[in-house]
């Protein structure tokens, strides 16, 4: 059994989640204690349930400790299984970290999955839905899987209300990535999505990124819907020839839509005034995928988040992989070792 203490690193929920997701990839059982020891509401919540729960259905796992405010936990893997999975977070929690989880774990299934989730699409401390679309799955194509999403409901805080359908077809073996060069922008692009406030709250939003980024080509698609919740926001990405950058703005109660509009723009005015290859949300996201490659794999990152040091070294205790992190002038870069044991 591998033993993990939940309160190392950023203590956060992401250490439950890709613990569960490599227990079910590797078949090695898993116990977690101190789960999110240093948070405000410190053990499992909802969305961390449900994510583990979701893994656990994948792999007919046997778990201790699977209810809401539990600090530890035991998880037993079986065999990993492909299908459809129908999960509910419940609240407005985030469900892209709940396919952040069940991703993984069926990272070497030999069958499609399909993952229907509902909760919170676009919700505060996760990425957004539109980080999937338009970085997170290009990223897996690129590294040879198939990955879609077919339907998108939006969610927001607190009511939730939001629905994805994800399609996940893993390949046969992971290509690595090389990504030590941006290569040329060729375009920045996005989208303004508005559901259930006035239209007026998106041209707001689009004219500050607009204004941003006169010097560039920019597409942005408007998004107008009703929904079971009421919000707004940004997704920026810049495209170069080797590598995809973004940066996000979330609408709140009480903040102007162009604050929203300048937090996306200065999001990803950081990562392309650094040397970033890879933004702070895919480093972490992608790194295990690079750990299941054949050989090794190699980004630049702005700053190394306390998420990515936790993937790390969960990586090496289950995966063997050695993940090297070295500063360097403007940021660090990553090089990623492969020494894969999964079944």
């Amino acid at each position: 059994m591998i033993e993990i203490d939940g309160s190392e690193g950023e203590g956060g929920g992401q250490i439950l989640r890709t613990a569960v997701a490599l227990s079910a990839l590797t078949g090695n059982e898993v116990a977690v204690h101190g789960i999110r020891s240093k948070r405000d509401q410190p053990g499992l919540q909802a969305q961390h349930l449900c994510a583990m729960n979701g893994v656990a259905r994948i792999c007919d796992a046997r778990v201790k400790g699977a209810v809401v405010g539990s600090s530890e936990i035991v998880f037993s893997p079986g065999k990993v299984k492909g299908g459809r999975q129908h999960l509910s977070v419940g609240t407005a929690g985030s469900v892209t970290l709940v396919l952040q989880a069940c991703m993984l774990a069926s990272a070497r299934s030999p069958e499609e999955s399909w993952f229907e989730v509902t909760g919170g699409t676009n919700v505060r401390w996760s990425p957004p839905i539109d980080f999937y679309r338009q970085i997170f799955f290009p990223h897996l194509e690129r590294m040879g899987g198939r990955a879609s999403l077919i339907e998108v409901v939006r969610g927001f805080y607190p009511e939730g209300g939001g629905r994805v359908v994800a399609v996940w077809h893993p390949p046969a073996s992971f290509v690595p990535l090389s990504m030590l060069e941006r290569g040329e922008l060729q375009e920045i692009f996005g989208c303004i999505f508005v559901q259930g406030l006035p239209q007026h709250v998106g041209k707001r939003m689009g004219d500050v990124v607009r204004k941003a980024f006169l010097d560039t080509r920019v597409h942005l698609r408007d998004e107008i819907a009703q929904g079971a919740s009421k919000g707004a926001g940004v997704f920026l990405v810049a495209g170069f020839s080797n590598c995809l950058l973004s940066g996000d703005g979330l609408g709140e109660k009480g903040v102007p839509a162009e604050l929203v509009g300048e937090k996306a723009t200065s999001m990803l005015r950081g990562e392309l005034e650094s040397i970033s290859t890879m933004d702070v949300h895919s480093a972490d996201q992608l790194l295990p995928y690079m750990c299941l490659a054949e050989t090794a794999s190699s980004f630049l990152v702005k700053e190394v988040t306390g998420h990515l040091a936790a993937q790390a070294e969960l990586l090496n205790k289950f995966l063997g992989a050695r993940v090297t992190l070295t500063t360097i002038e403007g940021g660090a870069r990553v090089d990623v070792q492969p020494s894969c044991t999964c079944n």
